[in-house]
């Protein structure tokens, strides 16, 4: 069925159900208020931090943006782009779209101007949706992207003159659900590829790749109506929305948080008695951090109903994991792994009662398989290191406009990850690195991401990458881009030392004291780091071959 029968559904058994929160740490006012007593504040003028909405007002603002769309002649096959921050509107928006018949199309909100056109031009985007925050953006190119195009504010503040304004629109349209007849079938949405190996590509999905992502997290994680989900990461990114799917499939309670710093993190938790949180690396070793140093303390807050804490969107140092143990020994803990071309989360996960192979990224995921794959595309022996690739009902239908792109990635309904791989003797897999990102030093391959564990487990290390670097003599050499923890030194010699342990060519031929790069979604921004030292040479080389 398509998701949006869902929210129906949800409607019809918990309607008067607090089921969204949104928290801005930000802003100092910490009333509590009703949607009903927020809409009447002007919102320019509204202080409050705290806001929530029922079922029923989720759905009813998810009809009235349809009916507005439908009034304008968007219809089946058309796209509309979203370009918000997380806010409780966001998935009204989303879910108002969807029952249309036409395609949401979120936007990176990290986006330039350039990056917000192309993307809108490729999806070919039929209305664009933006936030306050976006303004002068979408403005730089309003000229360039208008034609036949609706341009859509949401915010407070004053609409600016080359869009319309959202509440105004909608304020009068029907809050009936739309007849539209939808099946597994339609096209649901575009995502776009976090670029961190290039321009992003636009993924297409179906209603049936949705729907299968939530049954996949439910699946996983065993989400109930008494789980409160705790969202931090962009709703624009398939992490953070399919995470929240587990939940909206049995009707449970969210919150939305603005915020990553560590007490924010706790505040939350704590004050709306979250069960489940996802968090990226680095917010995890944050919070571990304040309170190593004695800056957050677990005894100022009720944090006993928090049952799962778990990652994805990269690798996960085995350390971080013992330390979170050390604090949080009832937790139960999960890795994710997954690509935007699987719908989000979950084709790979460890399991919560797996946390004995911690380091892994887990087993092929609720209804996925999985195989990996040498340059000819035979599957090889366990222990040899392969190209990862997944097959189910999550898998895209196609890069959008793109057909060279689909043909290199999608073969006989596999999707090939682009990560390289290794199965252990008991089936666990091992994520070695991305295919690009390998490092071929004086003939030895090396793996960046084995080295960025290693070195994470330093005392000093708050993050760490790893990239190559153009060598005359080698062809490449391994440089560690290294970050330190607040108040901790560190030195080019005491890395070194750490590293003894390693064999020599896989040790760090250069370090490097500075800030890691990453994106929204926690990803190290390597294409940004080898532009930085001069190393882009080699990933083109690569891609040329």
């Amino acid at each position: 069925m398509p998701i949006t029968e869902i929210l129906e559904k949800n409607c019809e058994l918990y309607g008067n159900d607090v089921c969204l929160i949104e928290i801005n740490p930000d802003r100092q006012d910490t009333k509590r208020v009703t949607w009903k007593e927020y809409s009447l504040i002007e919102p320019a003028r509204a202080p409050h931090y705290r806001r929530e909405i029922t079922w029923n007002i989720f759905n009813e603002k998810a009809n009235r943006f349809a009916n507005l769309l439908l009034c304008r002649g968007i219809q089946k096959g058309n796209k509309v782009a979203i370009l918000m921050m997380n806010c409780l509107e966001w998935l009204p928006i989303y879910f108002g779209i969807l029952k249309t018949g036409a395609l949401a199309v979120p936007l990176n909100f990290r986006y330039t101007p350039d990056e917000i056109e192309y993307c809108v031009k490729l999806a070919e985007a039929d209305v664009i949706v933006f936030g306050p925050e976006f303004i002068g953006r979408i403005e730089e190119i309003a000229d360039s992207i208008v034609d036949n195009r609706m341009l859509i504010f949401y915010g407070s503040g004053e609409c600016p003159t080359f869009a319309e304004d959202y509440n105004e629109l909608t304020s009068d349209c029907s809050s009936s659900s739309p007849d539209i007849k939808l099946t597994d079938d339609d096209y649901a949405a575009i995502y776009f590829s976090s670029g961190t190996t290039g321009f992003p590509k636009a993924i297409l999905h179906k209603h049936r790749s949705l729907m299968h992502s939530c049954a996949v997290e439910q699946a996983h994680h065993g989400q109930t109506r008494d789980d409160i989900f705790l969202c931090i990461p962009p709703l624009y990114h398939t992490g953070a929305k399919m995470h929240w799917f587990g939940s909206f499939l049995v009707g449970a309670k969210s919150v939305l948080l603005k915020g990553t710093e560590p007490k924010h993190i706790l505040d939350a938790v704590s004050s709306e008695k979250c069960t489940i949180v996802w968090l990226l690396v680095p917010w995890a070793q944050d919070i571990l951090n304040a309170l190593d140093r004695g800056d957050e303390k677990i005894a100022d807050y009720s944090l006993d109903q928090w049952r799962l804490m778990h990652i994805g969107a990269q690798p996960v140092p085995q350390s971080l994991i013992k330390r979170w143990k050390e604090y949080f020994p009832d937790h139960a803990y999960d890795t994710n792994y997954g690509l935007s071309e699987s719908i989000g989360p979950g084709c790979v996960h460890l399991g919560v009662e797996n946390i004995h192979k911690v380091g892994a990224i887990g087993v092929p995921g609720y209804g996925w398989e999985v195989k990996i794959v040498d340059e000819n595309g035979a599957e090889v022996q366990k222990g040899s290191v392969g190209e990862l690739c997944v097959k189910g009902p999550g898998v895209m239908e196609c890069y959008f406009n793109d057909p060279q792109a689909t043909s290199e990635v999608l073969k006989d309904d596999w999707l090939f990850t682009g990560d390289m791989a290794e199965q252990d003797e008991d089936g666990f897999i091992f994520l070695v690195d991305r295919k690009k990102d390998v490092i071929i030093t004086g003939g030895e391959n090396i793996y960046p991401v084995q080295i960025e564990n290693f070195l994470s487990a330093h005392p000093d290390i708050k993050d760490v990458a790893v990239i190559g670097l153009p060598d005359k003599r080698l062809g490449e050499i391994s440089a560690a881009i290294i970050e330190i923890k607040q108040d901790h030194t560190c030195s080019e010699d005491s890395i070194n030392q750490f590293c003894l342990s390693l064999p020599r060519y896989k040790r760090p031929h250069k370090v490097i004291f500075t800030n890691v790069p990453r994106n929204a979604t926690g990803k190290i921004e390597k294409p940004k780091l080898r532009h930085m030292y001069g190393a882009d040479e080699i990933v083109a080389a690569q891609t040329r071959e």
